[in-house]
């Protein structure tokens, strides 16, 4: 079967993907006219957190696809097995899996109690794990079928520095978990045919996780489409290509690769030249 670059009727199960980047990966691939499972937490409006599995639902359909919004907290092993049953009921399957939800506390050991550890490490490297697992032979079936078969975990490249560890050792550890399931699951897939791949940004993105970080100045941060561009030619890739399974990508450098190297476009404030860097990232 020829491989075509477009996510036409293809099914996203994305976590997280109310707002920010999992909300902007969803309407880049609704754009195709792609079938989109939002499974995330957040039913009703919050004025400092915008954005519910409804009001993205609207945005995806309002960009061309078609969107089915569940309530997931993907801690819960029964709530992510259902979501995946409702899923492929009411898109017959599933094709791509982004792991994007996460939760972050730029906390030292002295300053993160333990139920703040607990929730890092349950949704970003347990909640990936998990909704994997819970994916896997769904993915296995439509990478067979040559439709599919992708996960993307948005997480950074693994990085055995000091530096990444010492002020937020509780975080680095939940994030790295995510890295260390692209690590293990690429090779662990890749006789399914099925690619598995990070995703992590060079800058600080605008999203409403800076809101944990104290002292942010958005205007010197770039938008979630950067990511959501990055992540569509990754997952319109043929999982099957050699190499195209097990890479820790930057935003910039997937970019520059496909040719798109003016990135003006994604700053918040126009004529930014100065970013903040993003962690984990040397």
């Amino acid at each position: 079967m020829a491989h075509t670059p477009s996510l036409k009727g293809k099914t996203l199960f994305i976590t997280g993907a109310s707002r920010g980047i999992g909300l902007a990966i969803a309407k880049r691939a609704a754009a195709d006219g792609a079938q989109v499972v939002v499974a995330a937490k957040t039913t009703d409006t919050n004025p400092k957190l915008p954005g519910t599995i409804y009001s993205a639902a609207e945005e995806i359909k309002a960009a061309g696809g078609q969107a089915l919004p569940l309530v997931v907290d993907i801690r819960d092993e029964a709530a992510v097995t259902a979501a995946v049953a409702q899923a492929v009921q009411a898109f017959g399957g599933i094709d791509i899996l982004v792991n994007n939800a996460s939760a972050i506390s730029l906390t030292d050991t002295e300053h993160t109690p333990m139920k703040r550890y607990d929730l890092m490490n349950q949704v970003n490297a347990r909640g990936t794990y998990l909704c994997t697992q819970a994916c896997l032979a769904e993915l296995r079936k439509s990478a067979a079928a040559g439709r599919g078969g992708h996960v993307l975990n948005m997480s950074p490249p693994l990085s055995m520095k000091q530096h990444w560890f010492e002020n937020h050792t509780a975080y680095t550890m939940a994030k790295y978990g995510m890295s260390m399931c692209t690590l293990g699951h690429s090779g662990e897939f890749k006789k399914y045919g099925i690619a598995v791949n990070s995703l992590w940004p060079r800058t600080a993105i605008a999203t409403a996780a800076l809101q944990m970080i104290p002292g942010v100045d958005v205007n010197l941060c770039r938008t979630p489409e950067i990511l959501s561009d990055a992540a569509y030619f990754i997952l319109t890739s043929d999982p099957r290509a050699e190499g195209g399974s097990g890479n820790f990508y930057i935003d910039d450098e997937l970019l520059a690769a496909h040719g798109i190297t003016n990135l003006e476009k994604y700053a918040v404030k126009p004529g930014t030249t100065r970013f903040i860097p993003d962690f984990f990232v040397d």
